[in-house]
């Protein structure tokens, strides 16, 4: 019997599951991706326009110079500043070093107010702080510059953050503190501990307050998140993390109420409290920027004078990255868009999903 011609069914009907299979595959629709489409670029120094009823604004601050831009690529205010500033999307404030009648500013330029006290303004979104010297203690101020509360201790603070309920504060002896933004009361203490040596690196609470995280200690570092019960903290998510030294670190809640990133050396940390997951996801640089839009999470490292935007989607994956070189840099997001800024100009890129 011919072998060839006994083979000749079994791959005729072969080729017609293959062809069959392709059909129903290549039906399929392809997952989307992000596309990126360049809207506007402009230059800080350029024309300072009034801005329209109901424009988007957000700051700016690059190198030496700050001021505020428009969803439309207008500049509302800009100004350079010899050594020190703070700014938000709603107020300012120039000085140098550790002066004292310090004027922070609306973001259409004029006088806010005079914070009266000696120290380094510090502002986040409409709250205003003054770090005192010797780096250990704070004061909260109202929208005029006078004192709400203050905070006086010994130990040196190492991270800071601020929510609009509460502010959490770790010192460099391990041990955070939650205050009450109003009335100013610790409302919860403790020391997650587990390091040799015990400092808080960095730390960020949850909106509501129901949820700690931070990274601390060295020898080694740990990130541990804390449930709220009552004003008692409970850890119910710790994990070493494989560094070779202490540094700085930023910890951030998103807004889905869902999630914390934390970075530390070449890493982003992902805990996502909702499922008991924890992403780790290797980069090559340093993290000093995080912002959100509506569907992804971006963050901006830098390595020397290459800076890298990372987008995070939210499924806790890294959706992609790209890199430039400039000597200062920043990233912003609005409605669908993301602003990066290099050196003295700041682009707009819209975001689709196709």
């Amino acid at each position: 019997m011919n072998e060839t011609k006994s083979r000749a069914p079994l791959l005729i009907t072969l080729a017609i599951i293959f062809s069959i299979a392709y059909l129903i595959l290549a039906a399929r629709k392809l997952p989307k991706e992000y596309q990126f489409q360049p809207i506007w670029k402009i230059n800080i120094t350029k024309q300072i326009s009034e801005p329209k009823e109901g424009q988007e604004e957000h700051y700016f601050r690059l190198g030496n110079n700050l001021g505020y831009f428009t969803e439309d690529g207008d500049i509302t205010l800009y100004k350079t500043f010899p050594k020190l500033a703070s700014i938000s999307d709603e107020y300012f404030s120039i000085y140098n070093n550790y002066t004292k009648n310090t004027t922070f500013y609306e973001k259409n330029g004029n006088a806010k107010g005079v914070i009266n006290f000696e120290g380094l303004p510090y502002i986040v979104e409409d709250r205003i702080y003054v770090m005192l010297p010797g780096g250990n203690s704070f004061i909260k101020c109202d929208k005029d510059g006078n004192a709400d509360w203050q905070y006086e201790g010994i130990i040196p603070i190492t991270a800071f953050s601020s929510q609009s309920k509460y502010t959490a504060v770790g010192f460099a002896d391990g041990s955070i503190y939650i205050f009450n933004n109003e009335s100013g009361i610790s409302e919860i203490e403790f020391a997650p501990g587990g390091s040799d040596f015990p400092v808080i690196l960095g730390i960020d609470i949850s909106d509501n307050g129901e949820y700690i995280a931070s990274v601390c200690g060295h020898n080694k570092q740990r990130f541990v998140l804390a449930h709220r019960e009552e004003n008692q903290p409970k850890i119910i998510y710790h994990t070493f993390l494989d560094t070779k030294g202490a540094y700085q670190s930023l910890v951030h809640f998103c807004n889905d109420n869902s999630r914390v990133i934390y970075t530390f050396e070449k890493n982003i940390g992902i805990y996502d409290y909702k499922q008991n997951q924890n992403n780790i996801i290797p980069i090559n640089s340093k993290i000093i920027s995080i912002r959100e839009s509506d569907t992804l999470i971006f963050l901006l490292g830098k390595n020397g004078n290459e800076y890298s935007v990372y987008l995070l989607e939210k499924t806790n994956t890294l959706e992609g990255s790209f890199s430039f070189k400039a000597e200062t840099a920043f990233i912003q997001t609005g409605k669908n868009s993301l602003y990066i800024g290099k050196d003295d100009s700041i682009s707009k890129i819209s975001l689709e999903r196709k």
